[in-house]
């Protein structure tokens, strides 16, 4: 059914279902459960210090002979020791986002790397092409974790990046059914990048007791904030209630940056600690009520899709 897809024909993947590279979610046996089962798995370098990626991409490899990538935020420290890293290790897919594509893209590319790029608006889906990337991840409003400042929701950006751009386009933000996956490729997406949904999988490096709160939340348990600083979606908790009452106070970035301060994401998602931690995830979260195995999750996504596309009523 795939054949001719373009996001399937540009990883050399079976399924056009791309799992998000999340901080403190997307390790190796995340990535390599969904490459195997037939999607492209990524490993989440924004949570690693170097030598730590370079031990997960070392164990990917192991784990899986089919091709998986790596996703690198731009804005994060040690940068150019990271890619060095991905070059050397020989990864063939690398995702950026949260900076300039242009930065890096004609390098890798140089290497022989695919790379794509993350954007919130056809402003910067366009910028990824001009700087050469092969795709773009057009990322809407109900994703969680860090979150573009316009607000626009995946229904409106998808149709908006695809007539903007000729490259292939993935659809993220608000994915974690078969259907849905449909829906964005109706409105001309060519796959559909998973995060929520395989936040709460048995292969993701979240803290169970993270990922039961995600399986417990319900509309409205989400909420964008620090707009000031960098937008975040976050399960309403006890340090999201502090932040919504600095922000309703007119707290400045260097406050709101105080109050944040340091491995708040990792306190929450990988520790546990779900009053005092970040804890970021999508709207998405509200239909998310199970904790599967990766490639069980792969499965029914297809499964989901192929019924929606007989039965689209």
């Amino acid at each position: 059914m795939f054949e001719n897809n373009r996001i399937c024909r540009l990883f050399g993947i079976q399924y056009p279902i791309v799992q998000a590279g999340m901080v403190w979610t997307s390790g190796w046996r995340l990535a390599s459960a969904v490459s195997n089962a037939g999607g492209l798995g990524l490993i989440g370098s924004g949570s690693m210090y170097p030598e730590v990626l370079q031990e997960h991409i070392r164990k990917c490899k192991a784990a899986t002979d089919k091709p998986f990538g790596v996703n690198v935020p731009l804005m994060y420290p040690d940068i150019e020791r990271i890619m060095e890293i991905i070059i050397k290790e020989g990864v063939k897919i690398i995702f950026t986002s949260a900076g300039n594509p242009a930065t890096y893209t004609g390098i890798l590319k140089e290497k022989g790397l695919t790379v794509v790029h993350v954007v919130g608006s056809s402003k910067f889906a366009r910028k990824a092409e001009a700087a050469g990337c092969d795709a773009v991840v057009a990322e809407g409003f109900e994703a969680g974790g860090h979150n573009g400042r316009e607000e626009t929701t995946t229904m409106v950006l998808i149709p908006a990046v695809r007539a903007a751009v000729k490259i292939p386009v993935i659809a993220a933000g608000g994915i974690a059914t078969g259907r849905q996956l449909l829906a964005s490729m109706v409105l001309g997406a060519e796959g559909g990048q998973v995060g929520t949904r395989f936040v709460a999988s048995e292969e993701s490096s979240n803290h169970p007791a993270f990922k039961a709160a995600v399986t417990a939340a319900e509309e409205g348990d989400t909420l964008l904030s620090l707009k000031k600083l960098v937008p975040v979606r976050l399960l309403k908790n006890e340090f999201f209630r502090q932040v919504a009452a600095a922000e309703q106070r007119g707290a400045t970035p260097e406050e709101l940056k105080s109050l944040l301060g340091r491995a708040r994401a990792k306190k929450g998602m990988f520790e546990g600690d779900l009053e005092a931690g970040e804890l970021e995830i999508g709207q998405v979260s509200a239909l998310v009520k199970d904790i599967l195995p990766a490639g069980k999750i792969v499965r029914i996504l297809m499964e989901e899709f192929l019924d929606a596309v007989r039965n689209p009523f």
